[in-house]
């Protein structure tokens, strides 16, 4: 028994099903990568600000990479930075990386307000190298499968396994965290606790298990405080102990503020501190007050006419008192300078 055929479609209704098909297939296409995620717009917005304001200078040792580089999946950046040096290749890197202006502006503000103050406090010398254990890289955060896209991902990332000071001297993080010695292990500090004023994540040998031998610092946004953005700082900062003097004399000893008065003697007068003569101050007016009655009112001022004359010659008695010639009654001596 021969089987009943199916009703064929209209045409309408295969092109209809064929245009939803194309349709489909067209999104499916334009859902972008892992079901359509996208790079997060402030990125592009923070590099293009940065450039914007001119906070980085371009140089020999700060170069743009020329393209942008765009996947795999979100990875990437809009306009990536080739950095050998920084400070004008003052502090060379061992190697070239690969990061955003913002990064590269802070990294420079770190080095120049934390890291070079330090050395040179700590060992009489600048940093002339930091050694580099990554900047860009498409990867999960802590190098792990499945997790969430690390900072390095974008460029906005730097992992520091030591430094090179100018003599040559090296400090290696793994070692030196812990095993340094009490200078080497407080400069370190100081540049974490530096860091963790310049950087939004800061995570040094303490943190966790993944950053036992470098210092991870990025740039990533971790939303609003109260405060301003909120920071993650691990381990937390701790406080140092000041350099040693090299000249190994005491500290001067704290005085208090009373005692620098008292030891100082009363308070200068106006004409103290002049250099050479200058006009005198007029003395304040004085109002005449009416005199109380049978009472004669005093004059406010002696005429010139009325003084009497200095003496100019005249004899020394034995008891030290100064006898001018003439009439004692003339001057206003002491009775017994009158003969």
């Amino acid at each position: 028994m021969a089987r009943a055929q199916k009703p064929e479609l209209p045409i309408w209704s295969r092109r209809v099903g064929a245009v939803a098909a194309l349709l489909c297939l067209a999104a499916l296409a334009g859902c972008g990568k892992f079901g359509g995620a996208e790079r997060p717009a402030w990125r592009a917005q923070a590099e293009a600000a940065c450039f914007a304001r001119n906070q980085v200078v371009l140089s020999n040792y700060i170069q743009p990479a020329g393209h942008e580089i765009d996947g795999p999946s979100i990875c990437g950046l809009t306009r990536p930075l080739k950095v050998t040096a920084l400070l004008g290749g003052k502090v060379l890197f061992n190697s070239t990386q690969t990061l955003d202006c913002p990064m590269v502006a802070e990294l420079e503000a770190w080095v120049t307000e934390t890291v070079q103050p330090a050395a040179s406090a700590r060992f009489g010398q600048p940093v002339a190298q930091i050694d580099s254990m990554g900047s860009y890289g498409c990867r999960g955060m802590n190098n792990q499968f499945g997790a969430r896209l690390s900072e390095h991902a974008f460029g906005n990332a730097l992992d520091i396994g030591g430094f090179v000071l100018a003599d040559g001297r090296k400090i290696v993080i793994v070692h030196d965290w812990t095993r340094g010695d009490a200078q080497t292990q407080a400069f370190l500090r100081d540049l974490h606790n530096g860091a963790c004023e310049h950087f939004a994540t800061v995570l040094s040998p303490g943190s966790n298990a993944f950053h036992y031998n470098h210092i991870h610092i990025d740039l990533a946004m971790h939303g609003m405080t109260s405060t301003g953005p909120r920071r993650i700082c691990k381990p937390a900062p701790q406080r140092t102990e000041p350099p040693s003097r090299k000249d190994n004399l005491p500290d001067a000893p704290d005085i208090e503020d009373d005692l620098d008065i008292a030891q100082g003697g009363p308070p200068r007068t106006q004409n103290s501190y002049a250099t050479r003569p200058g006009p005198s101050l007029a003395a304040p007016s004085v109002v005449a007050r009416a005199a109380p009655p049978n009472r004669v009112a005093a004059p406010t001022e002696l005429h010139a006419s009325h003084a009497p004359a200095a003496p100019t010659r005249g004899t020394m008695n034995a008891d030290g008192v100064f006898v001018p010639e003439g009439a004692p009654a003339d001057f206003d001596l002491p009775a017994r300078g009158r003969k």
